[in-house]
């Protein structure tokens, strides 16, 4: 992951400043830094968004293509992950931004692994044979601290904007089957994103725990906790990063704080993603893929 080098004197500034709740750009320890959403920025896909927080920057794009079920899930369809690293970042070229990605990627499977968070049964067309599967990219333009939240954010924001054509399975005398999709380009499947979670990272600095570090504040960290966090506040799965330790009493205080901010996210995630749907083809595009 990218890095920066800062000396004793300035960890220590650092480091002080998050006991008295004061952060060196002003915010306190469960503030996130301003977020830019911007949903459908990729005309060849079926859903895409751009999602900066603070210096990151993160492009998702996914594509549903037909295919067919798992054999332990024949009434389903699933989603593949693939997280591409090109940061302009020296320490994500090569095997370290392919490592980051496959990390990345690993932890999405796992928070998109428990029950109920995307409902599969609605992307399968004809059960043992055909299939939606959601193919999600993540393209890591900029890394400036707090990657997995960042992502998170856009993948569920990727979701909301995703729309998959419908289709009729015509079925003739002999038993043949035939796959027939819609024309209309507004005859389409919306997918239920209310129980998609997002991710809170809360990192521990001297003896406190602060959300949304910046790439600074991560070099003061030696331990994170990853929270996954639905709308409502339940926790869905957490990993450790870092090499440090969290004791107990730790743990259950950045849980707490985490189904907070988390619940917190969501709300503001939804009222932006739900303006930007009122707008339809009158918003105007911004950024460089406007």
């Amino acid at each position: 992951m990218a890095s920066v080098v800062l000396s004793e004197a300035e960890k220590l500034y650092i480091v002080h400043g998050v006991q008295e709740d004061l952060r060196v750009d002003g915010r306190g320890c469960e503030d996130y830094r301003c977020a830019e959403v911007e949903t459908d920025v990729v005309s060849n896909t079926s859903g895409s968004v751009r999602v900066k927080l603070g210096e990151t920057d993160i492009l998702v794009g996914i594509k549903a293509e037909m295919g067919t079920p798992k054999l332990e899930k024949p009434d389903e369809g699933y989603l593949e992950f693939f997280v591409d690293c090109s940061s302009n970042s020296p320490e994500l070229e090569g095997r370290g931004g392919e490592e980051l990605g496959t990390d990345i990627a690993n932890t999405l499977y796992r928070v998109f692994s428990c029950e109920n968070t995307v409902d599969l049964k609605s992307l399968c067309i004809n059960p043992k044979e055909h299939c939606w599967v959601l193919y999600v990219d993540v393209l890591l333009l900029e890394c400036g601290g707090n990657i997995f939240d960042a992502i998170s954010i856009a993948v569920k924001a990727a979701l909301f904007n995703t729309r998959i054509p419908k289709v009729r399975v015509l079925e003739d005398e002999e038993g043949t089957k035939e796959i027939e999709l819609s024309d209309d380009p507004y005859d389409c499947i919306r997918l239920n994103v209310d129980e998609v979670p997002c991710i809170v990272t809360l990192s521990k600095i001297g003896y406190r725990h602060v959300v949304d570090a910046t790439l600074q504040e991560e070099a003061c960290s030696l331990a994170s906790l990853l929270i996954s966090v639905t709308s409502k506040g339940a926790i869905t799965s957490m990993k450790k990063v870092g090499k440090g330790s969290l004791d107990p009493e730790s743990i259950f205080e950045m849980m707490e704080t985490g189904q907070r901010v988390g619940k917190s996210l969501h709300i503001a995630l939804q009222k932006i993603l739900d303006e930007e749907e009122s707008l339809g083809t009158s918003r105007p595009k911004v950024g460089f893929l406007g």
